[in-house]
């Protein structure tokens, strides 16, 4: 049902976490521990509208979000921000009625050009129910940081350390100041295709940046969730590492929020 290659991710005694000085060990990230890791496959590519499109064409499944009637949107891609509510804590995030997979920023949006955008706006249970239709699940959230890591062992990125090694781009995070300007420096100002940026040792693309990725792990009742998001910015969240990880209400719906496989 689902066209994504899968990628091979070998079994063996992984390190996981991270004790990085400008890490979030309030997050969980750290101590660094090892564990031992069964071989699995993800998918090389975080699922997209197209595939969501056809999930739905098959099954009829309404997410949460259309359900509800509302998702979370940022305001700067919003076209009238002032029309919605903003959260308390984080007023960049409106609550905006409407958005939902195939209307990211509200009416009058749409994914007609985005096919091969990740699918955002999808809980929990939606990423659970379409990776049963495509005889998948999601992964763990050890398989996904091994994964995310390439083979590399304690790497702060999935390629190394430098964040922009000999100045070029490799995931798609905020440029600028958040959450006034993006300047798009990385090609980017929301979500980008799924293979914009090189894979890595293992196949994977944009496994950090572009859209966080549902696990099957949690501290219960949260969820957690692996490899940051086009949102993300040094100056309030770093967390587009593999290392690093955020947890989330399962029946959390957002602008940033997608979905990867495995079996």
């Amino acid at each position: 049902m689902l066209a994504t290659p899968w990628r091979a991710v070998p079994g063996g005694p992984v390190r996981i976490g991270s004790e990085d000085p400008f890490g979030y060990p309030e997050d969980g990230e750290s101590p660094v521990r090892t564990v031992d890791l069964a071989p699995v496959e993800l998918s090389a590519v975080t699922v997209t509208n197209a595939d969501w499109a056809a999930f739905v064409a098959a099954t009829g499944h309404r997410s949460l979000a259309e359900r509800s009637g509302w998702s979370y949107v940022v305001a700067g891609f919003v076209a009238d921000p002032e029309r919605w509510p903003a959260v308390a804590a984080a007023p960049w995030w409106l609550r905006v009625d409407g958005a939902t997979w195939a209307t990211p920023e509200g009416p009058g949006s749409d994914v007609e050009d985005r096919a091969d955008h990740p699918v955002v706006h999808v809980s929990h249970g939606d990423a659970t129910a379409f990776a049963r239709w495509a005889g998948a699940r999601l992964p763990t959230e050890v398989e996904s940081e091994a994964a995310a890591r390439g083979g590399l062992d304690q790497a702060t990125f999935p390629w190394g350390e430098e964040l922009t090694p000999g100045g070029e781009h490799r995931m798609n995070v905020w440029q600028g100041s958040f959450p006034e300007v993006n300047t798009g420096e990385d090609g980017w100002i929301g979500t980008c295709p799924v293979r914009s940026y090189e894979a890595n040792g293992y196949g994977l693309h944009c496994v950090t940046g572009n859209v966080w990725e549902w696990t099957a792990s949690g501290d219960d009742p949260a969820v957690v969730t692996k490899g940051g998001s086009y949102l993300c910015h040094a100056s309030y969240c770093r967390r587009y590492r593999p290392a690093a990880r955020q947890l989330l209400a399962p029946g959390s719906t957002t602008g940033n929020l997608g979905v990867r496989l495995a079996r």
